[in-house]
């Protein structure tokens, strides 16, 4: 597959657009089985499911983003840069889903809450960390933005390594117990960075 170019079709960005929607499709399912009889959509914590549904999948999502360009390069599929600010996006969908769950259903949207708990909880420190850096990506994702914040642009948007190191120490330090998947998550992170780090110290030694 590596050195494989495939074109840029319409069909390709639907694709991409189905499978990306497809965790939410399925939580809809959930949701509406769940306002059909109590406990049988998601379970006997409905809130708490919700929130770790959507938080679960926003990490997958942004580490997927983060993971474009190791893909692009390893792969040769020129074509998946093509859609990162698409994926990219969508990921973003997925955290505002989970921060406004958590701000909704759990805070009540009162402020001295959320401020409460930015404060004296450190997982949600580095979530909303996380989301920050992430919003000022989407805000500056535009072709307008980039054409004026020109090389600025490319500094700004390595906050997808904040973005992503903060997710993960969201996740870590909110499951003390983390198990096999907490550590998956984790591995596939260095991985990233680990590849990032060996392709800019060959394109050194090349120059």
């Amino acid at each position: 597959m590596k050195g494989l170019s495939l074109p840029n079709p319409r069909w390709l960005k639907t694709t991409l657009w189905v499978a990306l929607s497809m965790p939410l499709l399925w939580l809809g399912v959930l949701i509406i089985k769940e306002l059909q009889q109590t406990n049988s959509g998601l379970g006997t914590e409905p809130t708490e499911a919700l929130l770790h549904y959507l938080g679960e999948w926003s990490l997958i999502l942004v580490l997927l983003a983060f993971a474009v360009s190791p893909l692009r390069r390893r792969l040769g599929w020129p074509w998946l840069g093509q859609h990162r600010r698409f994926i990219g996006l969508f990921a973003f969908i997925y955290v505002c889903l989970h921060v406004l769950t958590y701000a909704g259903l759990y805070a009540q949207f009162q402020l001295a809450v959320l401020l409460d708990d930015f404060v004296y909880r450190s997982y949600i420190t580095a979530g909303i960390g996380a989301f920050l850096a992430l919003l000022l990506m989407a805000l500056t994702s535009t072709r307008g933005w980039r054409r004026r914040l020109k090389e600025n642009w490319r500094r700004l948007h390595r906050l997808i390594y904040v973005a992503t190191f903060f997710a993960i120490v969201h996740l870590l330090w909110l499951r003390k117990d983390s198990g096999l998947a907490e550590a998956i998550y984790l591995l596939i992170y260095i991985g990233l960075v680990a590849e990032r780090i060996v392709y800019h110290w060959q394109r050194r030694r090349s120059a």
